[in-house]
């Protein structure tokens, strides 16, 4: 093996050893039966200016990827790729709404119906300043419809009631690693690349989606380790805190944890935060200390060369809260086999952490 190569770990754990809630599901349902029964909406939180170099297209997509209409922007209107700007990847197997940003100058160049399909429906157009970028969105809005619930009703309706009460566990979710773990698996041509000894260069997207897949993985293994020892949703000792919905992360002041901090934790104003891996910077400010610092470490530990690979990467390191409460949970059963769940997640918020905990999908 190259120098520059490292020996990942061979037994690396499957999303259904992470840990859950309460205990895993006894009920399960058919997920995506029909693309119609995963709808999800984003919602950009700012309003545009309607004046600007940039065309704002608000994109309903069906059996496609978020990158494959960015491809389909990029060729009608001869642009790059990277050029095209949109807030978030949504899922290919679902109807998905979404903007996108196509730096136009000129109103003639606003004819882009030629792109519109059966599959692909063009909602609205408004100009703005800027282009849009990843993780500048507010929240999606989910419709998802589970098809033959097998099991109790009311087994169903309890697991809905706890995230109501506890919230959801903020694992990564499938999506992020790839059938099989297929993109924690190239991690080590990406170190080859690095230091200029593979044969192969992947686009900055692939080599994204890899570092972040086992950045991911670290994370999701910290946090089953947490809900495990039931302190996911509880302050323990030199924890860093993150304020909800945004990505303002503090640390108790000289006054300690106080009964005014354990109120706002208890209300879901503030979380509990978990280390995304890389290299700490002197002058990040929020690195979690004490018996907080002593769990991370003993995670990390169980996968070293995880760690080395971030650090020959050179990633920074940041963090991400451990937990996330759905806005306007609700649900409806529409016959005895389907039930219609609503609901709306924070940017960086997995809809199939929810189900998880809900039941076992197909």
């Amino acid at each position: 093996m190259p120098n520059s190569a490292i020996q990942l770990e061979s037994q690396w754990k499957g999303l259904e050893s992470l840990a859950y809630l309460s205990s895993p599901p006894t009920v399960s349902a058919r997920f995506k039966k029909d693309f119609c029964d995963f709808k999800v909406s984003e919602d950009l939180g700012f309003d545009l200016t309607g004046s600007g170099d940039h065309l704002y297209l608000q994109i309903k997509k069906i059996d496609l990827s978020t990158v494959d209409v960015a491809k389909q922007l990029a060729s009608s209107t001869q642009q790059r790729v990277a050029s095209i700007g949109y807030a978030g990847m949504k899922d290919r197997r679902g109807e998905c709404t979404q903007w996108f940003s196509v730096p136009l100058e000129t109103p003639q160049s606003e004819n882009l119906e030629n792109i519109e399909r059966d599959n692909l429906q063009i909602v609205s157009t408004k100009r703005n300043s800027r282009k849009l970028k990843i993780g500048s969105h507010k929240l999606n809005h989910f419709e998802i419809t589970l098809r033959n619930c097998t099991g109790s009703r009311k087994d169903f309706e309890s697991n809905i009631l706890r995230i109501k009460e506890q919230g959801v566990p903020n694992y990564f979710g499938q999506q992020r690693f790839g059938r099989d773990l297929s993109n924690l698996r190239q991690l080590n041509e990406i170190l080859r690349e690095k230091v200029g000894t593979s044969n192969t260069k992947r686009k900055p997207f692939k080599r994204s989606l890899v570092i972040s897949a086992a950045r991911a993985y670290l994370f999701n293994q910290l946090l089953s380790e947490r809900v495990n020892s039931k302190n996911w949703d509880t302050y323990v000792d030199g924890d860093v805190l993150n304020l909800n919905g945004t990505n303002r992360n503090f640390i108790p002041d000289q006054a300690g944890w106080t009964d005014l901090l354990q109120k706002r934790l208890a209300n879901f104003d503030i979380h509990v935060t978990g280390c995304l891996g890389g290299v700490i910077e002197s002058k990040n400010k929020y690195v979690c200390t004490a018996k907080a610092a002593d769990i991370e470490k003993a995670v990390m530990e169980e996968f070293p060369d995880l760690v080395r690979a971030l650090y020959k990467l050179g990633l920074k390191a940041s963090r991400r809260p451990l937990r996330f409460m759905p806005d306007n949970l609700e649900w409806s059963w529409l016959d005895e086999k389907s039930l219609k769940l609503e609901f709306d997640l924070r940017k960086g918020a997995y809809a199939t952490s929810l189900l998880r905990e809900i039941c076992n999908t197909e």
